[in-house]
């Protein structure tokens, strides 16, 4: 059987051990010869190496693994490339969120103006790491994690329309390992329709074994959300962000009861809510870096220290997901996904040149999408703006614009008034000189 050679763009992600830990435990039906971890962050890089390598030694010590700075010691020859870029980093991520929360604005790191910010960073790195792919590995696909992904995922679409790239989000699939829990199944054995945009999108049907289970989904989730019967019993150590945008799905079906909201659209359905529910001064990305990152890297502190290897990670649906497509993508699999693809009449009243998220058959030439049924108008009227919101992002960023930025925040739906989105938008603008390009 064939053995693939993976590069992970970002390796100094606290995702990266999970991933590569999810690589192991398919170690029969994806044999892998060799991990290259690629990262422009050097010590942070060596650091997260570190425990990679021992969950490598651990699972198949016949794996090479690598960590470089250098492209093309990283990416020559690969057949896949999971892409996790965070430019500029969780400190970064914390700017996202708390410059819109001080002037009464949804923070929040991909949705909302912090999610705008962290696209205007991310465009240029994800269109070099294509340009990088097509010099020395222009057979591997990228598969996308980066975020935001539907900003990134325009601006690809645009600039690099013959990069060979998967975008894709886990979110969905976090709503179906909660769904699979409520009705009482496996995960496996659901099947979903959905529509819409990269956390922006509603499931139609939820399907378990041919029959669907969407009236009691919905009767389940107008009552307690996505807060599934087992976290009921403990919200005391649950996670306390999710738990709220589990509850807040709630709250958004008994509005519109007709399909089960992505939990993200909370942010643009209900964002005084979310205002009022946040600490401005310790937000998401605190608890992120107090939790899972200090868990991470105190681990490998306790590596270096003692020789002793505790994870202070979690596989999770994060490292499951990326693997699976990048299996259903190497054996021609044609497993339904849900994706982020370009439209392309797949959504017949939504705009061809639309980067939606939808179900997706993967094979070894891509994906081939799903054919929907138009969509209602009021759906319609939603995406439809949430859309050129983004793609003036793009063109904003591309183009230098600050005009077109203007505009892109005023279309969002988390900003109650023009004047805000300016505010937000010049305070941003300097948060991220070292980021962005100038916009004039």
């Amino acid at each position: 059987m064939k053995t693939f050679k993976i590069a992970v763009a970002g390796g100094g992600s606290t995702y990266t051990p999970g991933i590569v830990k999810a690589l192991m435990l398919k170690k029969q039906e994806f044999p892998v010869s060799e991990i290259r971890l690629y990262d422009i962050n050097e010590e942070r890089q060596r650091k997260v190496a570190l425990i990679t390598e021992k969950v490598v030694q651990e699972f198949n010590p016949n794996v090479k693994i690598s960590a470089t700075t250098d492209p093309k010691q990283a990416f020559e020859g690969a057949d896949f490339i999971f892409a996790q870029l965070r430019v500029g980093g969780n400190a970064m991520r914390e700017k996202d969120e708390k410059i819109p929360f001080s002037n009464g604005v949804v923070g929040q790191e991909t949705c909302g103006p912090g999610g705008m910010a962290y696209g205007m960073r991310t465009i240029g790195p994800m269109l070099e790491l294509c340009d990088f792919a097509a010099e020395y590995a222009p057979d591997a696909w990228i598969i996308n994690y980066s975020n935001p992904a539907a900003i990134v995922a325009e601006a690809i679409r645009k600039m690099r329309p013959n990069a060979r790239i998967l975008n894709i989000c886990d979110m969905p699939i976090g709503m179906m390992l909660r769904m699979a829990e409520i009705i009482g199944c496996e995960y496996d054995e659901i099947e979903v329709d959905y529509f819409g945009l990269n956390h922006f999108g509603w499931f139609t049907d939820v399907y378990v074994k041919g029959e669907s289970r969407m009236g009691e989904l919905r009767e389940y989730m107008s009552e307690h959300g996505l807060v599934t019967p087992e976290q009921s019993k403990d919200l005391q150590h649950s996670d306390i962000d999710w738990i709220k945008a589990h509850t807040n799905v709630a709250k958004m079906l008994k509005l519109f009861p007709e399909y089960l909201p992505s939990s993200y659209l909370q942010y643009y359905l209900i964002p005084k809510t979310i205002v009022e529910q946040q600490n401005p001064e310790y937000t998401r990305a605190n608890r992120v870096m107090d939790n899972r990152e200090q868990n991470l890297f105190d681990s490998i502190e306790h590596l270096e220290q003692t020789g002793e290897f505790k994870e202070g990670f979690k596989v999770g649906v994060h490292g499951t997901f990326i693997v699976d497509v990048a299996m259903s993508i190497a054996f021609d699999q044609r497993k339904r996904f849900l994706l982020i693809v370009e439209n392309n009449g797949a959504i017949p009243n939504l705009p061809a040149d639309a980067m939606v998220e939808i179900p997706a058959y993967v094979t070894s030439r891509g994906p081939e999408p799903v054919r929907l049924e138009p969509i209602g108008l009021f759906y319609k009227g939603l995406i439809e703006q949430q859309l050129a919101s983004e793609k003036l992002l793009v063109e904003a960023s591309l183009e230098g614009s600050y005009q077109k930025a203007l505009q892109a925040f005023a279309l969002n739906k988390t900003f109650p008034s023009v004047e805000v989105a300016k505010t937000v938008l010049d305070e941003l603008i300097e948060a991220n000189k070292e980021f962005w390009p100038a916009l004039n």
